[in-house]
């Protein structure tokens, strides 16, 4: 299975990816942990472009192509092969993420965004779960992260927005798990990591259930 991760700022995604890999390894599902931007070599490269703080100016079109050029890249060289072995994809962000932040965020028109990933053969992700939060609690965790850690500081770019930026995205988030409720579930984040993962755990059997049953 493609299972995407997906939320707002300081949402708590790569600690739950984590947790889920741990959970499904124990039930005998061998996967593979990676994130957008920068799961590939190219992707590391276009990351520094995409988060890094200051840098030259870029039109929410031209940051859609980069975002793009890395998803496609990433299906070619990671997503697909990895599937195609039985192993399983967590990916942190994936194509839900641009039409939450390039899309409501940024302006561009869904439909838009979605015919260039046609274009471009992007698929839908097997499942997706959406990790919930008051994007001012999570943007609060964010900011505080970045100042306790310098490498993620530098890729502070996103954090810098204000809030009302955030919102967008979350509430965007929210209407696309509205439209695909089958694909996206929505899970609460505002609890400690273990109480959070309580929630995604059976959501992960479910899958693991369905996947076995092909």
């Amino acid at each position: 299975m493609f299972i995407t991760f997906e939320g707002i700022e300081g949402s708590g995604k790569s600690l739950q990816i984590g947790l889920s890999e741990e959970h499904l390894n124990r039930c005998g599902i061998r996967c593979r942990l990676t994130r957008e931007p920068g799961g590939t070599e190219f992707g590391i490269a276009l990351r520094q472009v995409l988060l890094r703080i200051g840098g030259a100016p870029r039109a929410p079109m031209s940051e859609l192509m980069l975002y793009l050029a890395d998803r496609h890249q990433h299906l070619k060289e990671v997503v697909e092969p990895a599937l195609a072995q039985g192993v399983w994809i967590l990916s942190d962000r994936y194509h839900d993420a641009t039409r939450a932040y390039q899309g409501a965020a940024r302006g561009i028109p869904l439909a838009a965004i979605d015919a260039l990933a046609l274009l471009l053969g992007i698929p839908e992700p097997d499942g997706t779960i959406l990790l919930d939060l008051d994007p001012a609690v999570g943007l609060a965790r964010a900011r505080r992260r970045n100042a306790a850690d310098s490498a993620a500081g530098e890729e502070g770019r996103f954090e810098a927005e204000a809030l009302s930026f955030h919102e967008a995205v979350r509430e965007a988030y929210l209407g696309l798990a509205r439209r695909s409720p089958g694909r996206i579930r929505v899970v609460d984040a505002a609890s400690a990591p273990e109480q959070v993962f309580s929630r995604i755990r059976p959501i992960l059997d479910e899958w693991l259930g369905c996947a076995r049953m092909r």
